[in-house]
């Protein structure tokens, strides 16, 4: 956190210095509205602009419940787009001020306007078309913001793709795959439209089905009212699961140590009860007339320092050398990259989840976008590595922010073919 304070402190004083500009702007441009010239609006602007910046670095440093850290990004977030938007009109405006102030220094002739007609005008105040464009410009992030609420949150899509593995035994070869992630039980609102993702999931009839962490925001009790729902998440070939980092508790506050360690217990129980396989740094080795392949699942472990490293992949791999191809679920894609990939080349393919595409971007059949990629490399979609592959879903849920605009929750379904993939010759 210490080699982050410089970064934190310039981003506040850039803050800072927008919003002097921004409410310099807004006093010049509505000069007739008698609140914006008021200090009451001064006073409010600045006070709910020192709140929210303050509550973001207390976020960051504090372990704030994850709804208070919620509410406070969803809050920061809306006002920063708002404001992002208004700014160009501003700068534009200020742009051609200048170049009138300019103008009349050298005593340059204005040109001839129709009489039909009128004269813009050429004074130094803001023009009418500052005023309305920046207020369209600046409702835009919430209109954006509110349809995803409305409409994205629930809009459960399935993405389906062929994963190809050199070494898949002949038995397996078709078997049809699905995943889920990122449920954020405690996030939900609406029962009927979770258990109709369900309901999507199970349609595709996969023949096993991996679950890749964050079942709960933070307390297990969170599940008590969607157990029901996720205990029909059945398969042929089994149900595996791991642990994603905010299923430890570690973003609320325990009395002591036995508190939390309860909760996390209970969180393992609720996995049992449901019938789901929760795999914790082992492995299981998953049969079919006679031939294996391995199953591993490890505890979260994130690269990024805020987040827990309590993944163990040298248990994970234990006795599976003879297993001919070896899948492994580990919430955060972070630790492919950081781990698998220069130590574990013998793990053919991972499946993750964590990045929630960050539930707002562009994604379509062969293009995607989304703010979340400047800070994980692999955050939504199939990657690969030489012989190795990552696969990563945006996430069944939410947190934070109660939508999805563009980054839609995602059932992923694989059929795992043998072989390589012809696209790649």
């Amino acid at each position: 956190m210490e080699g982050q304070a410089p970064t934190i402190f310039l981003i506040c004083i850039g803050l800072i210095l927008a919003d002097l500009y921004i409410t310099n702007g807004l006093r010049e441009g509505f000069k007739k509205w008698r609140f914006v010239q008021s200090k009451l609006f001064l006073r409010v602007y600045w006070a709910v602009s020192i709140l929210l910046i303050t509550g973001l670095i207390a976020s960051i440093y504090i372990k704030f419940s994850v709804g208070f850290k919620g509410a406070v990004l969803l809050l920061f977030f809306l006002l920063l787009c708002c404001k992002v938007c208004m700014l160009p009109m501003f700068l534009v405006d200020d742009i051609r001020r200048l170049c009138l102030r300019i103008a009349r220094k050298r005593n340059k002739p204005e040109p001839e306007f129709p009489a039909s007609q009128p004269k813009p005008e050429t004074d130094i105040t803001r023009s009418q078309f500052l005023l309305k464009a920046g207020l369209i410009a600046g409702s835009l992030p919430l209109a954006g913001l509110s349809y995803g609420i409305i409409n994205g949150v629930y809009d459960y899509r399935v993405r389906r793709r062929t994963i190809y593995l050199p070494n898949l035994p002949k038995k397996f070869d078709g078997i049809k795959l699905g995943q889920v992630s990122d449920i954020h039980s405690g996030s939900f609102y609406n029962k009927k439209a979770v258990a109709g993702g369900v309901d999507l999931l199970l349609g595709e009839k996969p023949d096993f089905i991996f679950f890749t962490g964050d079942l709960v925001n933070t307390l297990a009790n969170e599940m008590r009212e969607y157990q029901d729902v996720f205990t029909k998440v059945k398969a042929p070939l089994g149900v595996y699961s791991v642990l994603g980092n905010h299923d430890y508790g570690d973003y609320a506050w325990w009395p002591n140590a036995a508190a939390k360690q309860k909760n996390l217990n209970d969180l393992m129980l609720t996995h049992k009860n449901m019938g789901w396989d929760l795999l914790m740094n082992e492995n299981r080795r998953l049969k079919v007339d006679g031939e294996e392949i391995g199953i591993l699942g490890v505890e979260n472990w994130g690269a990024l320092s805020r987040f827990p490293k309590y993944g163990k992949l040298n248990e994970a791999v234990k006795n599976t050398d003879d297993l001919p191809v070896k899948l492994l679920l580990s919430h955060d894609p972070s630790h492919w990259r950081a781990q698998i990939l220069p130590n574990y080349p013998q793990i053919d393919m991972t499946f993750s989840g964590h990045t929630h595409g960050m539930q707002f971007g562009i994604r379509t059949e062969h293009f995607q976008w989304s703010p979340i990629q400047f800070v994980y490399k692999e955050w939504g979609g199939l990657y690969r590595e030489g012989l190795q592959q990552i696969y990563v879903n945006v996430g069944y849920g939410f947190l934070g922010y109660p939508g999805r605009v563009g980054i839609l929750p995602e059932i992923s379904i694989f059929e795992l073919r043998s072989g390589t993939d012809p696209k790649l010759g």
